[in-house]
């Protein structure tokens, strides 16, 4: 038996690119027969719906809420989910995953970092990111390639809404650099027709189940 995880799912309202709530994605994966799921809406420093005069704590319950909606409903139709977020830096991407809600309500500093600082924190404290995308190219990325390889965990080597030459450069780049890769759908809506992301031979009881099987190579990638 193999069960199906989707890496890289956005919901409404927290990002303002997604068109479907927390609970309507968590039910669409669950009738597509997955086992979980990871919320990863974008941090507040990219494409979020946050207000920005609000205090950090407030800011951070906003971001927050889209996974704790998602949660619940997965706890009632028996979907897992799992919390991260996608932190962006001059427009590129970063999946991060591994770190409990709780830390950002103590790091201000996340508003505005580098790449480098943002690794260091996230890594630091035991988290895991892989560069969604690379590649991508859009008038609001300011460095269309990957960062320093020594910065990250993984690559997300599909992205099911990039075109193939994005995907198969960000192969290549994870291939050169040994680092571990990833699959995702990268959903902003509860009805997009092909979905991706991950299988793996066991459940995963926690985050770290998934990251640790990301790292040893031990999950299929779901790339139709």
């Amino acid at each position: 038996m193999e069960y199906l995880y989707e890496t890289h799912v956005h919901t409404s309202p927290v990002s303002a690119c997604a068109s479907s709530t927390p609970a309507e994605q968590v039910r669409a994966y669950k009738d597509r027969g997955y086992a979980g799921i990871i919320i990863t809406d974008h941090f507040i420093n990219g494409n979020s719906s946050c207000p920005q005069n609000m205090t950090w704590e407030k800011k951070m319950q906003f971001f927050i809420s889209g996974y704790e909606e998602a949660k619940k409903e997965g706890d009632k139709c028996g979907l897992d989910v799992f919390f991260g977020w996608e932190y962006s830096v001059s427009g590129s991407d970063f999946l991060t995953y591994g770190i409990p809600g709780e830390f950002l309500f103590d790091h201000p500093e996340m508003w505005e970092m580098t790449i480098e600082q943002y690794s260091r924190l996230i890594r630091g404290n035991g988290g895991y990111i892989a560069q969604a995308h690379p590649y991508r190219d859009s008038w609001w990325i300011a460095n269309p390639f990957p960062a320093d390889p020594n910065l990250l965990d993984g690559i997300e080597v599909y992205n099911a809404t990039m075109p193939g030459e994005v995907n198969a450069q960000a192969q290549s780049f994870a291939a050169l650099h040994n680092l571990p890769v990833q699959a995702g759908s990268d959903s902003h809506s509860a009805d997009i027709p092909i979905v991706s992301g991950i299988g793996l031979e066991k459940k995963a009881e926690s985050i770290s189940d998934i990251i640790n099987a990301l790292k040893n190579g031990k999950a299929r990638l779901i790339t139709h």
